[in-house]
């Protein structure tokens, strides 16, 4: 048997049976684990003479959550910087919120390493399979101090475009900025939104309707 509790190995007369064993021995239904045939056995000849018994691995599947959390805390601290991850799930997202002294390095220029951060962290759950949701990683309430500052110019270029009745070109804007500024205006008549542009250049378009 392995020493680790969250993987055991048994011997039993029938893979079924060295499972349900393993299982009990964990406390844990089948959904929760990782089931591993190491041997299927053999009944053997004539009165069990050559049977081989069988053999079984079973590991608990990795807590999702607990992997993001040791994933930011090794990608940060390989960083240089010391964390404290702090998750709440939510419907279909995980959001993470980032604590430490110089979050400004994990911001980045208009939040470009934040994006990346948090791009990575997705692909990297992403192998397990059973986070059925999008990681959303924030810091000292960049995202929503972001937003507020992305609506307010938002209304700004919308006005102007209204009144000068020409195309307005904002910056190059990540794919989270620019989803702000169109989510704003979708509903102004008078205004129509549009991206231009490959990546990281890619820009927002306000033009009149």
């Amino acid at each position: 048997m392995d020493n680790k509790s969250d993987s055991i190995e048994r011997l039993a007369k029938t893979v079924e049976e060295a499972t349900a064993e393993a299982l009990k021995i964990l406390g844990v239904t089948k959904e929760e684990t990782i089931i591993t045939v190491l041997d299927e056995g053999s009944k053997g000849v004539l009165l069990g003479i050559g049977s081989r018994p069988a053999k079984v691995r079973v590991e608990l599947k990795p807590d999702p959550v607990q992997s993001v959390k040791n994933f930011l805390r090794e990608i940060t601290l390989a960083m240089g910087l010391s964390v404290t991850v702090e998750t709440n799930k939510k419907e279909k997202h995980l959001y993470v919120n980032l604590k430490g002294d110089n979050m400004g390095i994990l911001i980045g220029k208009r939040g470009q390493t934040l994006d990346a951060l948090q791009y990575i962290t997705n692909l990297a759950v992403g192998r397990h399979g059973d986070l059925q949701m999008s990681v959303v990683i924030d810091t000292e309430n960049y995202r929503r101090r972001r937003r507020d500052t992305l609506e307010a110019l938002a209304r700004t270029i919308a006005r102007k475009v209204k009144e000068k009745r020409q195309n307005v070109k904002l910056e190059p804007m990540t794919r989270f900025e620019r989803h702000v500024i169109h989510t704003i205006l979708q509903h102004d008549r008078q205004v129509k939104t549009f991206s231009e542009g490959n990546e990281p250049y890619r820009h927002v378009v306000v033009a009149p309707k």
